[in-house]
């Protein structure tokens, strides 16, 4: 059975962590799951401690519940390291880095709230889908 290989958003960490009904939620109770493997660079645990540190308040945690959480993350995934940038690639230059993780980990999928900026993935043989749609295609959810 293959291994997909995964890049999660910050997009979507976001969402999971302020509502526990969507898809986003569930797939981070399920973000061990051993039919994939999250992958991450410094970058992205940059960008996801700087987002949920941002958004704190709004999401009701301590600083030392993000930073647990950014913890447990880096536990369970694949830390990435980046020699070459692709860049410029994605229509947002902020995007870039996923894009150049998504290349170094050969990811299957990066799941994500933001397809259009990330499509160029595509032209790589990366799906960029939503988490609903990546919880579909695993026979998850109908």
């Amino acid at each position: 059975m293959k291994t997909y290989q995964i890049i999660l958003d910050t997009n979507v960490l976001l969402a999971g962590l302020r509502s526990q009904r969507g898809a986003s939620y569930k797939l981070l109770t399920m973000l061990n799951d051993s039919r994939w493997q999250l992958n991450i660079s410094t970058a992205l645990v940059f960008e996801y401690e700087e987002i949920l540190k941002r958004q704190q308040a709004e999401l009701g945690l301590s600083l030392e519940d993000i930073d647990n959480i950014i913890e447990a993350l880096c536990a369970i995934a694949n830390k990435r390291s980046i020699f070459y940038l692709w860049r410029p690639l994605s229509n947002d230059p902020d995007d870039d880095f996923l894009l150049d993780l998504a290349l170094e980990a050969q990811a299957d999928y990066i799941i994500t709230y933001n397809r259009k900026d990330l499509q160029p993935a595509s032209k790589f043989g990366i799906k960029v889908i939503t988490p609903k749609q990546f919880l579909q295609s695993i026979g998850e959810i109908a």
